[in-house]
């Protein structure tokens, strides 16, 4: 599938990266920070854009320099190997990392979707024993996450499904013609990549939320997904799982500050265009990040922001 056309403000976000890497921007006096983010299309691939934009813009500390991936494991694993200096992950994938690994801050909510053929006979989850699911593209967050959630509605990820780890694009097509039955993710209402065809709709996972967050911890919310998020579709409750941006413990205080004061104060420019009914970077829980303890440097600006 091709994706959509850029919005106004991704396609100034880019341009401002251009302008940035070309032109310098001053950005020899700056530190560089690499921020792994997602595949394009995504919102972890938008909202990495349009942060590094806002640092081209707005910091004289800190260049930021996105770069692609599959999602949140292969972040992490970036991260782990000091490949990138930052990561996106969903929370569910952010484990004891023996300190190696701090958070930035919680920045916003990624909805888990279930999408299925329209005139399918699959209602829930439990129906899809016996049938071929993309549980998103390897590496992902959504692998791990789709996992949980098979168990969870009493199924055998190994046995009782045909696993298949697809990109976004690739497993939506693949669901059109036929070739599987069910395509999972995690991403923002709607997600940008994926132009959702008339005969997709989504399972509701809303009663699933609950036995997710028994068994799995208080990672999981049951969020609702508004009638027409995608065209035609009803409204639907799922589940919610906490974005993290998250770097390692040796970046530089200074740095991680300056990340985090943009999170503070340019909230409003790194909110993705097609982020209806997510919530991004409110500061009631910008500092809600779980059990990965906060970055000193971001902890300072919390506090100074906070009184």
């Amino acid at each position: 599938m091709n994706g959509p056309p850029l919005s106004r403000r991704r396609a100034l976000a880019l341009a401002a990266l251009a302008s940035a890497s070309v032109f310098g921007c001053g950005s020899n006096d700056r530190t560089t920070v690499r921020l792994a983010s997602g595949e394009d299309g995504g919102f972890y691939f938008a909202f990495a854009g349009l942060l590094a934009a806002a640092a081209a813009a707005e910091s004289d500390v800190i260049r930021i320099e996105p770069v692609e991936t599959a999602g949140s494991q292969q972040n992490l694993r970036m991260l782990a190997a000091g490949e990138v200096d930052t990561a996106l992950a969903l929370a569910d994938s952010a484990g004891d990392d023996g300190g190696r690994v701090v958070a930035l801050g919680r920045v916003y909510e990624n909805y888990l979707q279930l999408a299925v053929r329209a005139e399918g006979p699959i209602k829930e989850v439990s129906d899809l024993r016996g049938r071929r699911v993309n549980l998103g593209a390897e590496g992902s967050g959504a692998a791990v996450t789709g996992r949980r959630l098979l168990t969870t509605a009493g199924l055998d990820p190994a046995v009782d499904v045909t696993v298949e780890h697809r990109p976004l694009r690739e497993a939506a097509q693949a669901l059109t013609d036929g070739t599987i039955d069910a395509l999972l993710w995690a991403g923002g209402v709607p997600t940008g990549a994926l132009d959702v065809p008339d005969p997709m709709r989504l399972v509701d996972l809303g009663a699933l939320a609950g036995p997710m967050r028994e068994r799995y911890g208080p990672v999981y919310d049951l969020v609702a997904i508004p009638a027409d998020a995608y065209p035609g579709s009803p409204a639907v409750h799922t589940i919610g799982v906490a974005n993290l941006l998250l770097a390692a413990a040796t970046l530089p205080d200074e740095a991680a500050a300056a990340i985090v004061e943009l999170l503070v104060w340019h909230a409003d420019a790194l909110v993705p265009a097609e982020a209806a009914g997510t919530q991004f970077l409110d500061g009631r829980f910008l500092i809600g990040t779980g059990t990965v303890p906060l970055h000193p440097g971001a902890a300072e600006v919390y506090r100074r922001w906070h009184g």
